[in-house]
């Protein structure tokens, strides 16, 4: 029986590491198939914030630098294979565990640095991007390349580290980034080969590093909610929420 055919694919010892840590990893549960599948949307997710930026006439739009790094969301809508993935055995399993009995797609966007050292990412929290009045959420950060330090690793700092579990206010920088910490602890290296999975608390701090290779880093994000999280003044959801558990059964 493989890892991603267990019925325990997060251990106790893991959920226990989440509440007191903040997050967990999952190494290597992503057989090939899909990590074919979620690959062959990456190309496409640079592809559509090339063609805006140049639409735009800019190298920049909001946190994306054009041939650096790429923050593109919402590709599921427009490929729609990768459903299958979104809402299928593995993230139902990690979302069960881990919130429960309701769970709905919040979030989900690729990540990819190019080989430039301008590529690193300010330490944040992922509620950071939202607003401060909402319930913490679920971020699966999944390697779709073997993932390392110079290649533009994610560094996470566990409760323990940062002291912090809830929502903190941060400051926008030159970049777009907004950042909540400015201490001096450079955080832990998560080092996973492909087909990872990292899983963490939206209220864990993290950051990442340039990719100082010639190669792609390839990283596909998704994130889910308890509950609908909606907009600062209450009239919207604020990002996807299709619902995925409700009640224990799969809606999606």
């Amino acid at each position: 029986m493989t890892q991603t055919e267990n019925s325990q694919l997060v251990s106790d010892e893991q959920m226990s590491q989440y509440a007191d840590e903040g997050y967990f990893v999952l190494e290597s549960v992503i057989g090939p198939e899909d990590l074919e599948l979620l690959r062959g949307a990456a190309q496409f997710s640079i592809d559509r914030l090339d063609a805006a930026m140049d639409a735009a006439g800019v190298d920049r739009i909001g946190i994306n630098a054009k041939g650096k790094r790429y923050f593109s969301n919402m590709i599921y809508q427009q490929r729609p294979e990768l459903r299958s993935f979104i809402f299928g055995p593995i993230m139902e399993q990690i979302c069960r565990r881990v919130l429960g009995e309701n769970a709905y797609l919040f979030w989900e966007q690729y990540v990819i640095k190019a080989g430039d050292p301008d590529t690193t990412f300010a330490w944040h929290q992922d509620s950071g991007y939202v607003h401060e009045n909402h319930t913490p959420y679920l971020t699966c950060w999944i390697a779709l390349d073997d993932v390392t330090e110079e290649n533009g690793s994610v560094y996470l700092l566990p409760y323990s580290r940062s002291g912090i579990k809830s929502y903190i206010k941060h400051v926008t920088i030159e970049t777009g980034d907004r950042v909540c910490y400015f201490g001096s602890d450079p955080g832990m290296p998560v080092i996973v080969p492909a087909g990872s999975i990292v899983c963490f608390s939206s209220t864990v701090i993290h950051r990442s590093g340039a990719n100082l290779t010639d190669k792609l880093r390839q990283v596909y994000l998704l994130q889910y909610s308890p509950e609908v999280i909606m907009n600062a003044d209450g009239t919207a959801p604020h990002g996807s929420f299709e619902p995925f558990l409700v009640d224990g059964t799969v809606r999606a």
